[in-house]
């Protein structure tokens, strides 16, 4: 970045009154050589609090421009939120880069559709163990250094996978890597909901999972590129490489934001226990009611999407590969155009009005690919799944974090985080054995059925948090 002084990285002062007119931040209370110590890096942080530190952008923007406008804006007053955004982008193309790869690798050592599943629930294992240890060793430990570490261990464990020589030292890498992708998708909320205040969470939280939708919608493109040209290990190697990237990244530019919600409480009496937190959270509606849809979100990708969906298309809809996978990059790309006004929609009209209605969609996605009738149902299920998803996914990030007490950001998004990746490992188990003990049709109703009720209860017990709900007491 370089001002218009002509220094790399600094903002001068007119430049600082031209990008806060240009957000309509008449609530701005910092000068503007604060601003401009902000823009240099990381070392000015400690200087401002979360709601001086974030975009402040409150006025409408006319015109098809809006979302553009608003996610570019607050980019560029929030570098922390673009360096995390970049480093979840970075490795979770990686990510994106082994999907369609991983069952042909499995092959090469002889592997059945069980040894695939295996492979897959073994990341999801690590996933489900090492959210809620990590979320808490931010608070411990600091955001910086859990991240730097979660990517190193991305990078080793998905390079590791690549260089495989059996079929259990690919399970164990796949735990690895699991591991490390447990931390960076724990952490990287967690700093957002640092940088963050109730008023701009919800699209702060949007900007950041537009990222990462970008990353996983392209990463199976790139990976089967890499291995049709450089075989299944090819996309293991590259991942590993693009884990060091990030790791890069996070040294280099990303600041430590821990301290950003002390600032916000200054009289809380000091950081709260593991059991305080726990026994708040427990006794929260909100807060089981939100992390049972992110549960079942969970299962209905990983478990539907990624699994029974396809099958039941096959046998049921007569459809071919190309054209669930035309449908669901649809679903994807819907997904990823609207998630950002969906995090602005959650701050202006509340977190319950968009994490509802998108239950709900995707409940009436799931009916839709229950019935088989024709290509365009099925296409239509898949983008009322896309436009669900994006309705709830950052609205319910940005709820869980309303929700969290005073200076427990971490502990309170690992175990949300923890709650949907249970989904990951109980979702294609669930639905693969309604599907077996009774039809893939089953299956799919027992999804839509499931969200109606959660979303039901949610409605009526779970308290609105955009402005009325005060954080938990621990």
């Amino acid at each position: 970045m370089v001002g218009g002084g002509g220094q790399p990285g600094r903002w001068s002062a007119r430049e600082m009154r031209s990008l806060a007119r240009s957000c309509g931040m008449a609530r701005l209370a910092v000068s503007a050589e604060e601003w401009s110590r902000e823009a240099t890096g990381v070392h000015a942080l400690s200087s401002l609090s979360p709601g001086e530190y974030n975009d402040g952008c409150h006025e409408a923007l006319p015109g098809e421009r809006l979302v553009l406008r608003r996610l570019t804006e607050m980019l560029r007053a929030n570098r922390t939120l673009l360096t995390v955004s970049l480093i979840t982008m970075v490795s979770q193309l990686g990510f994106g880069m082994v999907i369609p790869v991983l069952p042909l690798f499995v092959q090469t050592f002889g592997g059945t559709e069980a040894a695939v599943g295996a492979a897959v629930a073994a990341f999801g294992l690590a996933r489900l163990l090492f959210d809620l240890p990590m979320g808490h060793l931010t608070e411990r430990a600091g955001r910086r250094p859990v991240l730097l570490i979660g990517e190193a261990i991305t990078a080793v464990g998905s390079l590791a996978c690549g260089l495989a020589a059996t079929y259990p030292q690919l399970l164990v890498f796949r735990f690895i890597a699991g591991i490390g992708s447990a931390t960076v998708l724990t952490v990287g909320p967690i700093i957002v909901a640092d940088v963050s205040e109730r008023h701009n969470r919800g699209r702060m939280m949007g900007v950041y999972s537009s990222f990462f939708q970008l990353a996983v919608g392209i990463g199976p493109v790139v990976g089967g590129t890499i291995s049709t040209f450089l075989g299944p290990r090819a996309p293991f190697i590259v991942f590993g490489g693009l884990g060091a990237v990030a790791a890069t990244i996070c040294y280099l530019w990303l600041p430590e934001t821990r301290h950003l919600p002390d600032q916000a409480a200054p009289l809380s009496p000091g950081r709260p226990t593991n059991a305080t937190v726990f026994r708040a959270l427990l006794f929260s509606p909100g807060f089981i009611l939100v992390g049972m849809i992110g549960f079942a979100a969970t299962v209905a990708r990983t478990g539907g999407i990624f699994s029974v969906v396809p099958s039941t298309a096959y046998r049921f809809g007569g459809l071919s590969t190309s054209q669930v996978g035309l449908a669901i990059t649809l679903a994807n790309l819907l997904n990823f155009s609207t998630v950002s006004g969906a995090g602005i929609l959650a701050d202006r009209l509340g977190r319950k009005a968009t994490i509802a209605p998108g239950a709900l969609l995707v409940a009436a996605g799931f009916v839709l690919f229950s019935f088989q009738s024709s290509f365009g149902v099925f296409v239509a299920g898949a983008l009322l799944w896309g436009m669900g998803s994006s309705l709830y996914n950052s609205p319910a990030s940005a709820y869980a974090a309303d929700l969290a007490p005073a200076r427990a950001n971490g502990t309170t998004m690992g175990i949300y985080r923890a709650l949907s990746d249970l989904g990951y490992v109980v979702g294609p188990l669930l639905l693969g054995f309604l599907a077996d003990r009774f039809n893939p049709i089953s299956a799919l109703l027992t999804v839509a059925v499931v969200f109606v009720v959660i979303v039901t209860l949610f409605t009526v017990y779970a308290p609105e948090t955009r402005k009325a709900a005060r954080p938990l007491q621990a």
